[in-house]
């Protein structure tokens, strides 16, 4: 499947394949021809006084033009082949990376970051390296080993069918190699995808690991990972190394072969000496390939392993295909969720026959401990992940009927973990309203009380930022992050601990406007400081993925029940 994959790719180029074809049969016809020239002018120096000039000189003539030829084509056919590899490298990681935007979100989870971006960057490079080694050597090798064995022929037969008898010891040697060396290149590729992630996660994590003076740990870690490395990549490339020394052990032995058989031949009276150093010629130029074919395969089982890892992740089932769901236009926020299951891992079930129904312009709060099914909740609203079983209604129609575009363009999302690109400031607040003017800008800025410190930065709303905020606070990240939905106004609010990182003062003001912004719509409040959500319409209390109790702040407290407690556990006196 994952050859196919590869050959899919290959024969959008089979116009530059054929072509680099025709220029490697054309320098290898050259090449063979310049011996033969060579061999032919040898028997043309009979004796003294007994040498025939005019020809010689225009043999010399044809390969002199040969070798122009020939280093012309070689320039153009490298040009191809480094144009081809690049196309396909360029192709590949296109389609690696459209792939990753419409996996599902439960493979971007359960899979490394650092693994990934290790396939879609280092394996495709890999896959590169291999492709154009083998564009550049493995067509000509094959084609010069057709040629000098029909050269040989022309010259001498006998001596054709025995290097043809030989020969084939050398691909013997070679294939067996490679197959046991395929399987350490895997794993070589595998390692090196988990010693990017581990890298990755490091970096990324930098602060919490200086923090928990966790330095040596990781070191250790690094350095176990780095080891198995070190071990793995040693056995393949030593394995692999002893193909070329193999290969030409033997194709040593074959050209001794033929200089023993010739020296007779011309003892004999058979072919001339000429003939006989055109032989020795072919017979070096035929064994020759045979080695630069077994560094070839040595570097495509590598590229293979690299490539059977980019199209396991290219051949991922991607998420259901919604091109015909319907279009929501002007949603009223009215959510029907009647007997939801849904489990992360079929073996822990988490949200078990969860049935709610909520009215337009409702604003609802979630609580509960951690990991009760808060955030779960959420991911099905919008559709991250779909339910096991069961449905959800918005406005009467089952979600799973939606297009996600049109879902998820109703909603409004804050989250606690804020997410920033690299670009301006303006660029990082029009993310989801492209159209959007100055006035709207400043206006969403002034809303979110993000306004001041824009402001007060060098270049205003132009400042350049990088994928992590740069300099930027905690704070003022998720204030760029709540500034975007203040200039959207979504029809439906989600807000996931959307002011955890921000001081109480201007929590106070944006809660204000947060309260503007919600009114006469549906929203998603979830809050583990309960202080915020006291004015909610409905309190949702959850453990283990139910509804446990219901109602506003009031009637909560009046059950004297699990909202009590949490709610009075947040202001006990240690």
């Amino acid at each position: 499947m994952k050859n196919k994959k590869l050959s899919f790719f290959l024969f959008k180029y089979w116009y530059l394949i054929s072509l680099s074809l025709l220029l490697a049969i054309l320098i290898v016809f050259l090449q063979l021809a310049i011996p033969f020239w060579i061999g032919e002018s040898i028997d043309l120096i009979v004796g003294k006084n007994d040498v025939e000039f005019e020809r010689i000189s225009l043999n010399l003539i044809r390969i002199s033009i040969s070798i122009v030829l020939c280093a012309l084509a070689q320039f153009v056919m490298t040009n191809i082949n480094n144009s081809l590899t690049f196309n396909i490298s360029r192709d590949i990681r296109n389609e690696a990376m459209i792939k990753i935007e419409h996996l599902p979100l439960k493979y971007i989870d359960t899979h490394p970051f650092g693994a990934i971006l290790s396939n879609v960057i280092g394996d495709v490079e890999q896959l590169s390296d291999g492709l154009l080694l083998g564009f550049s050597q493995l067509f000509s090798g094959v084609i010069t080993i057709l040629g000098t064995i029909g050269f040989m022929f022309v010259i001498s037969w006998k001596i054709a069918i025995v290097v043809i008898v030989l020969s084939p010891l050398s691909l013997f040697v070679a294939k067996f190699i490679a197959t046991k060396t395929h399987s350490m290149f895997l794993l070589q590729s595998k390692t090196r995808g988990e010693q990017t992630s581990f890298i990755e996660e490091m970096v990324n994590n930098q602060k919490v690991v200086q923090a928990f003076s966790h330095e040596d740990e990781n070191e250790i870690t690094f350095d176990e990972i780095n080891e198995r490395l070190y071990a793995c990549s040693l056995k393949a490339n030593f394995y692999s190394s002893t193909t070329n020394p193999s290969t030409r052990f033997i194709n040593a032995i074959i050209y001794a072969i033929v200089c023993l058989i010739g020296a007779f031949n011309v003892i004999g009276g058979t072919i001339s000496v000429g003939n006989m150093s055109t032989l020795l010629n072919y017979a070096n130029q035929y064994t020759k390939p045979f080695n630069d074919i077994s560094s070839v395969i040595t570097e495509l089982q590598n590229a293979l392993a690299c490539s059977s890892r980019i199209f396991e992740l290219i051949n991922q089932e991607e998420e259901s295909d919604d091109s015909k769901g319907k279009v929501i236009d002007n949603p009223q926020g009215e959510f029907d969720i009647q007997n939801v299951y849904f489990s992360y891992n079929e073996e822990k079930p988490l949200i078990q026959d969860f049935s709610l129904k909520i009215k337009k312009g409702t604003v609802v709060a979630l609580v509960g401990p951690t990991g009760c099914g808060k955030t779960t909740l959420i991911n099905l609203l919008m559709r991250f992940y779909d339910v096991n079983d069961g449905s959800i209604s918005l406005d009467g129609y089952n979600i799973q009927s939606l297009k996600r575009e049109s879902l998820r363009s109703s909603i409004g999302m804050v989250l606690q973990e804020t997410w920033l690109k690299k670009g301006t400031i303006r660029e990082n607040i029009i993310l989801g309203k492209g159209d959007a003017t100055d006035e709207e800008i400043i206006k969403a800025c002034k809303e979110a009380h993000s306004y001041h410190f824009i402001m007060q930065m060098k270049d205003g709303l132009n400042t350049m930022i990088n994928e992590d905020g740069g300099n930027l606070s905690q704070g003022q990240k998720q204030l760029l992050c709540i500034t975007r939905i203040m200039l959207c106004k979504p029809e439906i609010l989600i807000l996931d601990e959307a002011t955890s990182s921000i001081d109480t003062r201007t929590e106070i003001r944006i809660q204000k406007a947060f309260n503007k912004l919600m009114e006469n719509r549906t929203s998603f409040i979830v809050a583990h400081r309960l202080s915020t959500i006291q004015n909610a319409d409905v309190i949702l209390v959850m453990k283990d993925g139910n509804i446990i109790e219901k109602g506003n702040h009031n009637e909560l407290l009046a059950l004297n029940g699990f909202y009590k407690q949490l709610y009075f556990s947040q202001f006990e006196k240690n």
